[in-house]
């Protein structure tokens, strides 16, 4: 899943004035982010069937969009030492890359994003333990 959403932020943050050695390393940062994001959503609303409702719709505006990006302004701000105009320009990519992100997990008929490799990635990165037994029947 992590490597879905590092290809989704390339697609979608590109450069952004990001100087070219920073480049890889604020990429995966904003892709760990996203990451720890959903993993956190995911327990908060009790599984990744949950976690996929709520990302449907326009995910503009949404807390889960807000909270997102507010780690990342504060990350590539401490890590990176980019400027708010430069961090600012990436957390407003965020909502399009969870909207992304979601129409894929949702399509059936796209396979690079399951519920169950969702479940996976973030039973082994995201403290959560073992999810798989939440999807049963999802």
């Amino acid at each position: 899943m992590f490597e879905q959403i590092l290809e989704l932020v390339k697609e979608k943050v590109g450069d952004h004035q990001i100087p070219g050695e920073q480049k890889t390393q604020v990429h995966e940062e904003i892709a760990g982010q996203i990451k720890n994001g959903l993993a956190t959503q995911a327990a908060e609303k009790g599984g990744i069937g949950d976690l996929l409702s709520s990302l449907s719709g326009s995910l503009s505006g949404s807390p889960l969009s807000g909270a997102i990006a507010g780690g990342v302004v504060s990350s590539l701000g401490s890590k990176f030492g980019l400027s708010p105009a430069i961090t600012g320009a990436i957390a407003g990519a965020i909502p399009s890359i969870l909207e992304k992100f979601a129409h894929k997990a949702n399509d059936p008929n796209d396979n690079s994003v399951t519920a169950d490799s969702i479940a996976s990635s973030l039973g082994k990165g995201g403290g959560l333990g073992n999810l798989g037994g939440l999807l049963k029947g999802f």
